[in-house]
Order: structure tokens, then C-alpha cells, then sequence
């Protein structure tokens, strides 16, 4: 056997044990039904899809929108219902992808509450639809609906610590960049203001400390997946997992992110582990492995096979490619924003801004002020103001919203607008609280720039 047969045998033929997917399944439904109860208890869904007048569309999704307040807490209610079926395994398949549909258009509606957990949740609900979780100690095995197997090839579970790897992996790698490294930005900023903090408080004050936590988490991030993948390391790995995270969790706001990647990581645990964990839950629920004892063997034919094969090799290249595509845009990626959304670039940037947008009217080219309050949340206008296709969106639903209007001038002059009136706005960004500066061209009408993936030469440079 070649050393390729030997690799690709021991990463996707041979044969494992399914309960790391059986246990996966269990811990991935949990997951998603705590952070959707906690999203509802705290009256996000409300203040977040409900209350918003108007909504920040990603590029080619405008046609997904919240339709109603019915619509919002149906979908919410399919996360609930779907969470718990997927943690007993009953009618996995239909319930796994119901999930994703639901969450994915969820996240979908607006681009102003994008997480990096909610797209790994995303894609990783992508996944589970086509691996076998429901095979053993499940619901659907209990009952019937689907055959029990004890063995799955090793990709099965393999996929999962690969897309594991993209992020942890991806994260170190911004990490490698010099505000992250060299000037320790944005955590100098932000432990500063945590000298109140019990026992370290006044150590997070030094800048020694904000260098110490910026080059620990580029080490982790960029490490931590070879010395969990390692059998004699995975333990050390594991606990480096849970100081790490639960330390971000304890003193930043970064809501299950913490919480996701520590029971995720548990994959990467061996067979014996996971067999045990289903041994002490089967205490509790004996009758189902008693009458489960029959297992029969994984089978795929050709046809599905290519088929899974090209979907997973498509998967995985869009993922190296959207981290990476920032590399095809000119300018300061921190004051761009080009090609920053789905890189994993965890809190990475500290950035403030106020943006003034401007009707004209046609005549005499005259200003007059938009206020924004009108149509966004604080919050969206917030998200808003640093991020130029938020911005670009925005002069387009100006333009859009009064067109065709008339205004009465206080001396009974009537000022009549175009079927497309020119938008212009002033923009002022702060970056790693460096003072504000002009953030794009203030001459520029843009309700005749067309939304897109082409550079946007109207941001200023970040130099100037």
C-alpha cells in the first residue's frame, strides 16, 4: 500500500465506530435549542426581525424578507421543534433539514445581525444532512424508520473536523495581521476598560497583558486543531479548549460562540469515549438499546457517492475561497470591509462611525438631511455606518423612498424630486479609536452606483 492509499484509508475508508456521530447529533441539538430559547427569552426576535422597519439584504437574497411577525415566530417555533427531534434522532433527516432552510433564512434576512457562529451553524446543519446521525441510538432506529449500523466510513465523522478546522484555522490566520499582532489592537482598547474585572482587573490594564492575549490566541487558533487530532495530546488540547473559551465567554460579549466550539471539539474524541457516554444515557433509557440490538452494515451506492463526493469538494472550496477573496480587492481590508464577512475574523476590528445622508434636489442641487431614526434601529444604524455596502444599500432604499416626493420650503417654495433623486452622504469612521476620519467621497451620488462585488472606489483610502 502507497503512502497516498495509506493516508486516504485512514482518513476516509476505514471503517469507525458511528457513536461519535449518535453523541454529535445529541450535542448539536442542544446547542441549537438553548441558543434559540435564549434568543427568545431575551427578546431578540422582536427587537431584531420584528420592530425594523427596513431590513440590509445580502447581494442576490433581497427576495428573503420577514413577510410577517407570524412568519418570524413560526420559523423560531420550527428551530424549537426541529432542535428537539434532532437530539432524539426522529425523523432526523426531514427535521435536520427543515433546520437548516429555517436558521439559514433567519440569518439571511439581514446582514446587519451577522455572527461567525451563526454561519457555522449554517454550514454545519448543511453537512449533517448527508451524514448518517440517525443510524444508532435514535428515535428512528427505536421505531423502525431507519436501519441500525455500528460502523461508518471515516469521512463521516471526518467532514465534521475538517469544517472544525476551516475555522479555528482561518481565525489564526487573520490573526496574522499587524494590529492583531504588532499594535495588539483591538485589545488594548478593550481591556482597558475592564480594570472593575474581579481578581485581574488591574492587570488587564497593562499593555503587556493585551500583547500576551493577542499572540496566545493567534498561537491557538493556529494550533489547536493538530493537537487535538493528536492521541496523546487531545486531552491537554481539550483543556486548552476550555480555559480559552471560557475565558473569551467570561469577560467579552460574544454571546454561544464559546459555548458552540466546546461541545464541537468533543468529535474529535475516540470511539471508546463516545461508546461510554451513550453506556451512562442508556442507563436512563435501557429499553431503547434492548430492543435496538440488531445492526446491519453502512451502504452508499456509486451513483450517491460521486454525488456526496463533488458536493464536499464544492463546499470546501467556496470556504477557501471567501476567507481568502479580500486578497482581490485593493485597499485597507480593517477600513474596506471588502471581503471580510464569512472569513472568520473574530474580534478582530474596533471600528465607530456617523454617516449624514443628503437628498437633492434637481434644480439647484440644494441638500437636504435624512434622518436616519426614521427608518433604522440604532443598532442597524450602527452596522451601518462603518460598512460600505450597508451604506450603498441604504442611499439605494433613499433614493427608492422618495422618489417623486414634493417638499414645502418654509418660504412656500415647492421642491418637486425625480423618478431617482441623487443620494449623497457624509461619512466619518474611527478605526482601533484612532480619531475619525472621511470615509468615502462625499460628491459621489450613490443611487447610481449598481450593488455588486466590484471594488468600491468611492470608499477614500484609509492613508488619506
Amino acid at each position: 500500500m502507497t503512502v497516498t492509499n495509506k493516508w486516504l484509508n485512514h482518513l476516509i475508508h476505514k471503517q469507525n465506530h458511528i457513536a461519535p456521530l449518535a453523541i454529535f447529533r445529541i450535542i448539536f441539538g442542544l446547542m441549537i435549542l438553548i441558543s434559540t430559547l435564549r434568543f427568545i427569552l431575551k427578546g431578540w426576535v422582536e427587537d431584531l426581525y420584528i420592530t425594523p422597519s427596513y431590513y440590509f439584504t445580502y447581494y442576490g437574497f433581497d427576495w428573503i424578507s420577514p413577510i410577517s411577525p407570524e412568519f418570524i415566530y413560526l420559523l423560531f417555533g420550527i428551530l424549537i421543534i426541529t432542535s428537539i427531534l434532532i437530539i432524539f434522532g426522529l425523523f432526523y433527516r426531514l427535521n435536520i433539514s427543515l433546520f437548516f432552510l429555517a436558521f439559514t433564512y433567519i440569518e439571511l434576512i439581514d446582514k446587519t445581525n451577522y455572527l461567525n457562529h451563526y454561519y457555522f451553524i449554517s454550514l454545519l446543519s448543511f453537512i449533517l444532512i448527508f451524514l448518517p446521525l440517525n443510524k444508532y441510538f435514535s428515535l428512528d432506529t427505536f421505531f423502525g424508520l431507519t436501519k441500525r449500523i455500528k460502523t461508518v466510513p471515516v469521512w463521516t465523522i471526518n467532514v465534521i473536523k475538517i469544517q472544525l478546522a476551516f475555522v479555528y484555522v482561518f481565525a489564526g490566520i487573520a490573526k496574522l495581521n499587524y494590529h492583531w499582532l504588532i499594535e495588539a489592537q483591538p485589545l488594548i482598547n478593550w481591556l482597558k476598560h475592564m480594570s472593575d474585572f474581579p481578581i485581574i482587573g488591574e492587570i488587564l490594564l497593562y499593555d503587556s497583558t493585551a500583547y500576551l492575549f493577542s499572540w496566545f490566541g493567534a498561537l491557538f487558533d493556529l494550533s489547536i486543531i493538530f493537537i487535538l487530532i493528536n492521541n496523546k495530546l487531545r486531552i491537554y488540547g481539550y483543556i486548552l479548549v476550555l480555559i480559552f473559551h471560557i475565558t473569551t465567554s467570561i469577560m467579552f460579549p460574544i454571546g454561544v460562540f464559546p459555548l458552540v466550539m466546546i461541545a464541537s471539539t468533543l468529535i474529535f474524541f475516540g470511539d471508546n469515549f463516545h461508546q461510554k457516554i451513550i453506556a451512562t444515557i442508556s442507563k436512563l433509557f435501557y429499553f431503547i438499546k434492548k430492543k435496538n440490538s440488531d445492526t446491519h452494515p453502512f451502504t452508499i451506492n456509486t451513483k450517491t457517492k460521486n454525488l456526496l463526493k463533488i458536493t464536499f469538494i464544492l463546499f470546501f472550496s467556496i470556504q477557501l475561497f471567501l476567507p481568502l477573496r479580500y486578497l482581490l480587492y485593493p485597499g485597507k481590508l480593517f477600513w474596506t470591509e471588502q471581503g471580510y464577512r464569512f472569513s472568520w475574523r473574530v474580534m478582530l476590528i474596533e471600528k465607530a462611525g456617523y454617516a449624514q445622508f443628503f437628498l437633492h434636489e434637481p434644480n439647484k442641487d440644494r441638500k437636504i438631511p435624512i434622518n436616519n431614526k426614521k427608518f433604522l434601529t440604532p443598532q442597524q444604524e450602527k452596522m451601518m455606518s462603518t460598512q460600505p455596502d450597508m451604506i450603498l444599500q441604504y442611499a439605494h432604499f433613499l433614493s427608492e423612498f422618495y422618489k417623486n416626493s414634493t417638499f414645502n420650503e418654509s418660504n412656500g417654495e415647492l421642491i418637486k424630486l425625480d423618478d431617482r433623486p441623487k443620494i449623497t452622504a457624509k461619512v466619518e469612521v474611527g478605526l482601533f479609536n484612532k480619531g475619525s476620519r472621511p470615509f468615502i467621497n462625499e460628491n459621489v451620488d450613490l443611487a447610481t452606483i449598481n450593488r455588486g462585488f466590484k471594488h468600491k472606489n468611492w470608499v477614500l483610502p484609509y492613508e488619506n
